[in-house]
């Protein structure tokens, strides 16, 4: 073990004033209730379970964040077995429900080898598996005897679904499916849990039956023995290596050689191949396939907003604590020390608008998990009992999914928009922590490479905008003749139809209401100009790719800017009653600033389309803005406590909740581990480290 510092360092303490006394100002100089407004975003129920289940991991010496951080990936890949066995123990130990153990595997930090198992295999399983299939795999699985991962992607094909090379031919003569890889690009790639830990895979395969092609479907395929964990023959897997983040996270290739699998193991809840005619048949409602889709990116829109509250959370507690430099006029009055950070308009400019974000894209994700629940039940009942003929394409499902069709469409808008604010907006807390955001003590840093693959993952964010347009075309069309269904989306097509000859008139800088009505009325404007592009001057689909890109991003803003709306304005007098009127107050401060920052962004869109004018668009830059956030930074740091991040979640010596930001960064470099290797310098001597004084254990 290195020796301690010297006495007359342990002295040293940070200069006046110190962090805990910055922070404590903070939280003083606010009306707005933290403890109030977090019951408001997640509800005491899950805030005392969150703690609760903390105090269990927390005490876990194999959950230790500190020594992850100076772990190589070897090392790292390693730990996270052992992280993850550990979790699975602790959930047979406490009787864990599903949520609670989701819940408690966030809190343990970074991914561990059995996330895909728990989040994909399973979830596959249980919704395209019939009863038999259930009892034949799933039993096995929920008990960790058969540990799996969703084999889909591919080396030379992601997003394109249909492209995929991998092939599953039936076999009539002894009842099989023959899996194999023809090609190189086929290897499944990015498959996580694949690499070393799971022992089977949902493999998404080409179907061939009598020659013709019916497209990917889903197979359980044995990959590795159940008691030497050897690959089976004729399968080559493993670890594909390090990555930008996510390294605890064993993501595998796979290839297979004309590997026959029963015929059972073809999941066949919506489609399967008659072992007696080698008929291949469709049964149930595959739209219930993309119900699951659209449940999987509701909930990344929802974390969308967590996520990036991360980030605001470190780099404005440190920017209230940060010092630097001294503001002009202050040093021109004859006001002596520095300025925090926060003080100063560009870094309130940078941050305070992603605050606003974080609480926008939170109460969004919260609205359509309502939505998504709502509609499962409509399609319950809709499609009780019957079958569904379709065409290919997820946005061109039966009558009886006209709902569906539109959140689907509403869940690819939202998550390509959430995931890109999260993304963009973590990388700029970093930077606004300045030179300490580097260091992988702030937090941030690790924090973001481990969420940046949520911009592609689940589908890229720019194809899924494609599959917004598309729908979007389809809405506008059934306006026009008459056959469009009554959603969200034909109502605001059809008052813009409506309105779009005596021209809008909005209010944007002081009616709510009509800040909404704005951003609907830019989405139907855009809508009926690709609808003109597409359908009267014939313009090709590729040719059109970047105004489908802007249409969706449009109509995904429309949709945070409406659910902010909802959840702060609509019905003011409950959030009052539920957390006061300082922080209702607040909420709809952060509201505005969420709204005007993007309009102000994306003002020749609004200008064009003939929602606002340019005086409005420059009011709003200079008046509009500004004075917001000028109302909002009072609260800023009560508004992030409201996130209830404790300090083991955040990892963070920049974001620390007493604002001891410099002891602790000081602390952490110290007991490094690097400061235990003494290091032979001298370019004449062979040796490289003269003497370890403590040695890292797994």
């Amino acid at each position: 073990m290195a020796p301690p510092p010297p006495a007359w360092v342990q002295k040293l303490v940070p200069s006046s004033p110190r962090g805990q006394d910055l922070l404590a100002a903070e939280r003083s100089g606010s009306q707005v209730d933290s403890d109030r407004l977090a019951q408001l975003l997640h509800g005491k129920e899950d805030l005392e379970l969150k703690d609760r289940i903390e105090k269990i991991i927390s005490a876990e010496k194999v959950f230790d964040k500190n020594e992850l951080l100076s772990m190589g990936r070897v090392d790292r890949i390693q730990r996270s077995l052992a992280r993850g066995k550990t979790l699975k123990r602790l959930s047979d130990k406490h009787q864990w429900s599903k949520e609670e153990y989701k819940v408690a595997a966030n809190i343990s930090g970074e991914p561990n080898v059995y996330g895909l198992h728990d989040g994909m295999f399973l979830v596959t399983l249980r919704e395209q598996g019939t009863p038999e299939q259930h009892k034949l795999f799933l039993e096995k699985a929920e008990r960790s005897e058969y540990i799996g991962c969703y084999a889909q992607t591919e080396l030379g094909h992601g997003s394109n679904v249909r492209g995929l090379e991998t092939t599953a031919t039936w076999d009539p003569k002894d009842k099989t499916f023959v899996i194999h890889s023809p090609h190189l690009t086929a290897s499944k790639w990015w498959i996580g849990s694949l690499g070393k830990v799971a022992n089977h895979a949902v493999v998404m395969a080409q179907l061939f039956v009598n020659g013709k092609n019916h497209g990917p479907h889903p197979f359980v395929v044995h990959i590795r023995d159940l008691k030497t964990h050897e690959p089976l023959e004729n399968i080559y897997v493993g670890d594909i290596g390090p990555k930008f983040g996510y390294n605890s996270m064993d993501n595998g290739f796979l290839l297979f050689n004309h590997v026959k699998i029963p015929h059972a193991n073809m999941l066949a809840r919506f489609n399967f191949v008659d072992p007696v005619t080698s008929e291949y048949r469709r049964v149930g409602s595959p739209s219930l396939i993309y119900g699951t889709l659209t449940w999987v990116r509701s909930h990344i829109v929802l974390d969308s907003g967590s996520s990036l509250a991360r980030g605001v959370a470190i780099a404005t507690r440190y920017a209230a604590v940060r010092r630097q430099f001294q503001d002009r006029d202050a040093e021109e009055a004859g006001i002596g020390g520095e300025t925090p950070v926060l003080n100063y308009k560009m870094v309130q400019a940078r941050l305070l608008p992603l605050l606003a974000a974080s609480y926008g894209l939170h109460f969004t994700g919260r609205g359509m998990m309502e939505l998504y629940n709502a509609n499962q039940e409509a399609m319950k009942k809709n499609l009780a009992g019957g079958t569904s003929k379709r065409s290919a394409g997820p946005e061109e499902l039966n009558p009886g999914a006209d709902l569906l069709a539109d959140l689907h469409s509403t869940s690819c808008g939202l998550k390509a928009l959430g995931s890109t604010i999260a993304v963009d907006g973590l990388e700029a807390c970093r930077r606004a922590c300045g030179g300490h955001g580097y260091s992988s003590y702030s937090g941030i840093g690790p924090w973001y490479s481990d969420y940046l693959p949520t911009a592609t993952w689940e589908g890229d964010n720019y194809m899924l905008t494609q599959q917004v347009a598309r729908y979007m075309l389809k809405t506008a069309r059934g306006v026009l003749n008459g056959t469009a269904p009554d959603n969200e989306t034909a109502r605001i097509l059809k008052h813009y139809l409506a309105r779009k000859d005596t021209g809008a008139a909005f209010d944007v800088l002081n009616n709510d209401q009509d800040i909404v009505a704005a951003f609907a009325w830019r989405t139907a404007y855009l809508t009926m100009e690709a609808l003109r592009l597409r359908d009267k001057e014939k313009q090709s689909w590729n040719s059109l790719l970047v105004h489908f890109w802007r249409l969706s991003t449009a109509h995904s803003q429309y949709l945070v800017v409406r659910n902010f709306y909802d959840a702060v304005v609509r019905d003011h007098k409950a959030v009052v009653a539920q957390v006061g009127e300082p922080t209702a107050k607040a909420l709809i401060d952060l509201y505005r600033l969420y709204a005007l920052t993007t309009f102000e962004a994306n003002g020749a869109e609004f200008f064009t389309s003939g929602a606002v004018t340019t005086a409005q668009i420059s009011l709003t830059r200079t008046k509009g803005i500004s004075a917001l956030l000028d109302a909002i930074r009072p609260h800023a740091v009560n508004l992030v406590d409201a996130w209830s991040f404790s300090d083991y979640v955040l990892n963070s010596s920049l974001g620390r909740k007493d604002g001891a930001v410099y002891e602790d960064l000081f602390a952490r470099a110290r007991t490094n581990p690097v400061n235990d290797l003494v290091f032979d310098p001298y370019p004449s001597s062979d040796t490289l480290i003269k003497r370890v004084d403590r040695q890292a254990k797994l």
